[in-house]
């Protein structure tokens, strides 16, 4: 696996890769984890040569965020991915990425409104902003995206379509289904935060979706449902809840009744020092 930390040494690797076929992206922050190997993995199983890149974006984060204490393990993660035969890692620095002088930034409306949106201001900006970015450096034929981060996947697919990318096209960017450990906690580089106690006590966070999800598809009033779904989320240990909302899948548009199109459970809640994001497919009426 060749590593590159500069954007010209990057472009040249990429016309390589190109000449053997098809190029994918795989962009993380690092602090790699199964889930973020499955998209690797699905990369590789479309015949794709694969890109990943490592940036912890600072424009993703508020100013009393965990942008300081955000795990950086720059080793062990390229040893993880040279182990699932990724081709090129792109790992530029804060530097590389936003020289000095860069004064631009992606905004996308609608999609990025309420949830992460409303409670990180500024997130899926600086978000938008390094994934254009990226899809400018890489120029890669598809890239892949890990569901759990629903929202992020609507803002980054709306972008791709208002500004008419091509590489990739918004059909290209790939949504890979959330990973879960055992217990059917969502696998997130956040959860090495908690304690033993507190990852014991995380997965409350699934098990009361479940029981909304399952309520709402039987005919439940909504509302109610995730009243009751906040107050089971903190009666099972989280300090609180920031949101649990029902959304349609594609515009994110809030639903206060179940609708005959695909529609997700949407949450976000804190225990320790941890703030956990999850979503469930709730199937339509």
């Amino acid at each position: 696996m060749q590593t590159v930390h500069a954007l010209d040494p990057l472009r040249n690797a990429v016309a390589e890769l190109r000449k053997t076929g098809q190029v994918a992206l795989v962009p993380t922050m690092g602090a790699l984890h199964d889930g973020h190997l499955t998209l690797v993995r699905e990369a590789k199983s479309r015949g794709a040569a694969v890109v990943a890149s490592i940036f912890v974006n600072p424009l993703q984060f508020g100013a009393n965020e965990d942008l300081d204490a955000y795990p950086r393990q720059l080793a062990r993660d390229s040893a993880l991915l040279e182990a699932e035969g990724v081709d090129l890692l792109w790992a530029p620095t804060v530097e590389a990425m936003y020289p000095a002088g860069f004064a631009s930034n992606i905004s996308v409306a609608g999609v990025s409104e309420g949830l992460c949106g409303a409670s990180r201001p500024g997130h899926f900006d600086g978000v938008a902003t390094v994934v254009c970015k990226l899809f400018n450096q890489v120029m890669p034929d598809m890239a892949l995206f890990g569901e759990k981060d629903w929202q992020q996947l609507a803002v980054v697919r709306r972008m791709a379509r208002d500004f008419d990318l091509t590489r990739p096209a918004a059909d290209a960017i790939l949504g890979v289904p959330t990973v879960r450990e055992a217990d059917g906690l969502a696998m997130s580089s956040r959860n090495a935060y908690l304690s033993a106690d507190e990852r014991r006590t995380a997965v409350a966070l699934p098990t009361a979706m479940r029981t909304a999800i399952a309520a709402i598809e039987s005919g439940a009033d909504v509302p109610a449902t995730l009243a009751a779904l906040e107050a089971e989320i903190v009666a099972g240990g989280f300090r609180s809840v920031d949101y649990a909302e029902l959304r349609d899948a594609d515009d994110l548009a809030v639903l206060s009744t179940r609708s005959d199109r695909p529609m997700r459970l949407i949450v976000a809640a804190r225990i320790g020092p941890a703030r956990l994001i999850d979503n469930m497919a709730v199937n339509p009426s």
